[in-house]
């Protein structure tokens, strides 16, 4: 089955607004030394790093893909979500990993999601509900926070010629 043209997804506007954040969250990440992606600090209660936001967008991405597969199979059940159970889960899931298991994880949760995504043929409630979970919108709420911390950790490295302590 091949992917409707661009321009008569339902979703196009949404796309582009998927791969805009997602740019802008990449812009920001590699920005950073994979050592700065594990400093604790963009959010605290629990304490997250980079690794961490990475994680958790790339789970849901993940997810949302299984999502829209069940929605073109025909065996989905609903959104009935408990989010804060379910963030805990899938960052759980991803605790321990290196940064760049993370970072291969978000990437090909991404793909595989923007694959199915493609397949998508008409609008749904259901079809809206897991792209705002995992595209642009998500994106949009991380990404304030997450520039915010990036420009710390970038003010914290040492200062070219300056006497280390």
């Amino acid at each position: 089955m091949s992917a409707p043209p661009r321009s008569a997804h339902p979703y196009a506007a949404e796309i582009d607004a998927e791969r805009i954040g997602w740019y802008e969250i990449v812009t920001l990440v590699r920005s950073l030394t994979p050592q700065e992606c594990l400093v604790p600090g963009y959010q605290r209660d629990p304490d997250w790093t980079v690794r961490d936001v990475v994680a958790h967008l790339g789970t849901w991405l993940a997810e949302a893909e299984t999502q829209l597969a069940r929605m073109t199979a025909g065996t989905y059940e609903g959104h009935d979500v408990d989010i804060d159970g379910m963030n805990a889960a899938l960052l759980g899931a991803m605790e321990g990993e290196p940064w760049e298991v993370a970072w291969t994880q978000a990437n090909a949760g991404r793909t595989r999601m923007l694959d199915e995504w493609s397949t998508v043929r008409g609008s749904s409630h259901e079809t809206a509900w897991w792209i705002r979970k995992a595209g642009g919108p998500h994106y949009a709420e991380h990404r304030g926070r997450l520039d915010e911390w990036v420009r710390e950790l970038v003010a914290m490295r040492p200062r070219r010629g300056s006497a280390a302590p």
